[in-house]
């Protein structure tokens, strides 16, 4: 039998909670193994995370991870995804944050909010290209200054 957000009321909760309070800024909602999906805009991110943290108690940014899905950029426009992991706890909830970015579209840095978005901020920026605007020291984390390209983008050559 599969799970429905209905079957959590703790995030179906939430998922109310962040319709009430930014309306068309969530895109769309989704709900799979126990984690409530929000896709916003990028211009209203800060303020999603801004809520989520201090008024309904995600205290913890689990991960950041940057997707990129050029086929998808012809039907939508937008090249990359950024997904962000946020935990609750006491409670264990999960809420993942989800941007749309274009190519060459800075995204705002959310280390002001969760001061661990640092170095993925960072490791996204290395490998993707994703320019994260009033990031504290924003640079490569682990190929040198002077590489070409981004290894994960799906352009990439093989070859290196």
């Amino acid at each position: 039998m599969p799970e429905e957000l209905a079957d959590f009321p703790a995030l179906e909760h939430i998922a109310g909670s962040l319709q009430d309070r930014f309306g068309e800024a969530i895109a769309e909602t989704s709900f799979e193994k126990r984690e409530l999906a929000v896709k916003v805009r990028t211009a209203d991110l800060l303020a999603v995370l801004e809520f989520l943290r201090s008024g309904l108690g995600f205290n913890a940014l689990n991960d950041m991870i940057g997707l990129d899905h050029p086929p998808r950029a012809e039907e939508t426009g937008k090249r990359f995804s950024i997904l962000y992991q946020l935990y609750k706890f006491p409670g264990g909830l999960r809420v993942r944050v989800v941007i749309d970015v274009d190519e060459g579209e800075p995204v705002p840095s959310v280390t002001s909010i969760y001061r661990s978005a640092d170095w993925a901020e960072r490791e996204i920026f290395d490998m993707f290209g994703i320019r994260f605007s009033g990031h504290p020291g924003l640079r490569r984390i682990y190929l040198p200054d002077d590489f070409e390209g981004h290894p994960l983008r799906k352009d990439f050559p093989l070859g290196g």
